[in-house]
């Protein structure tokens, strides 16, 4: 699936395989219009992603081919165990997580799990967590504090499941509950938002002693489509909606309410999965070792102050 910023390029690279493929078949040298075309395609690749909009961001945070959180645990963790159900009502399939080793120090992974197929987004509702995701998570963070593990967590969600059984369930209980505990939480938290961050279901498990978004990620109360929805009745203000509620990872770290943006590979994540988990396993082990240095109490100081001074207030 092509975006529409991203069929320019596409055209450009069908036009170069099919000079090399003229260029296997006949006698013809066309090195020098292959590498005239290359150039052409890699400035136009820059020009394109340096400068695209909030909304453009948007998509592309939602693309199909884009890696989801079992993606970069499996290519960063050397091994992962994965753990399940909330002990209470079911396993959530939509927030998946378990043990994993990096560097021969065990992790405690958690994140929302979006579907490749119809049916896997059915089986994982889309990466919209029900109560019971939530509670797994938190019994999860609760596992790892108690044999001293650090916690990462990986965000990508359109929100937390709104349906009637969720409510019933105590879906905002459940998140509430998530916050206040995973302040208190006594081991090193880092999350990482790697696709979408919507509302409280992104919040529900992002409450770290730092947090990261992947470049072309976005963070907010709600989407720009659901925004336009509200304050015009349609989601045909949906770029005006993004432009204005100032969504993406740049706007967040501007607005200091993240603590870093993590690079993306030149046409987003899903064009180099490997590489784009070399970048946050560096981070990882980087943020691992700068929290481990602190002592519980500052760690737990610092995390309550960090997000006490988020915003701002006029009195």
């Amino acid at each position: 699936m092509l975006l529409d910023f991203e069929k320019p390029i596409a055209e450009l690279e069908t036009k170069l395989e099919d000079m090399k493929k003229i260029a296997l078949e006949s006698d013809v040298d066309v090195s020098d219009a292959v590498k005239s075309l290359e150039t052409k395609i890699k400035n136009l690749k820059k020009e394109t992603f340096s400068n695209l909009t909030r909304w453009q961001r948007v998509q592309l945070s939602r693309h199909p081919d884009r890696p989801y959180t079992l993606d970069y645990i499996y290519e960063i963790a050397d091994d992962f165990i994965e753990l399940h159900g909330d002990r209470t009502v079911k396993d959530d399939k939509a927030i998946v997580g378990g043990f994993g080793s990096v560097n021969k120090q065990t992790y405690m992974f958690i994140g929302q799990q979006k579907g490749r197929n119809t049916k896997q987004r059915q089986l994982r509702n889309f990466g919209m967590a029900n109560p019971e995701g939530y509670r797994k998570a938190l019994r999860l963070m609760k596992l790892a504090e108690k044999f001293n593990k650090p916690i990462v967590t990986f965000i990508d969600t359109p929100g937390a499941f709104p349906g009637l059984e969720a409510e019933e369930r105590g879906q905002g209980e459940a998140i509430a509950r998530n916050l206040k505990e995973m302040f208190m939480l006594k081991v090193p938290v880092i999350c990482i938002v790697i696709g979408e961050g919507a509302s409280g279901g992104a919040l529900g498990i992002a409450i770290g002693d730092k947090v990261f978004m992947l470049e072309n990620t976005w963070y907010s109360v709600i989407s720009p489509e659901n925004c336009s929805t509200i304050l015009w009745r349609s989601w045909d203000y949906k770029e005006t909606a993004a432009e204005a509620m100032r969504v993406t990872s740049h706007d967040m770290k501007d607005l200091k309410l993240v603590d870093g943006i993590i690079n993306e590979p030149l046409g987003g994540a899903h064009v180099d999965m490997i590489a784009m988990a070399k970048e946050i396993k560096k981070v990882i082990l980087q943020q691992t070792k700068e929290l481990s240095e602190l002592s519980t109490e500052d760690r737990i100081a610092q995390r309550i102050d960090k997000f006490c001074n988020m915003g701002v207030v006029n009195e």
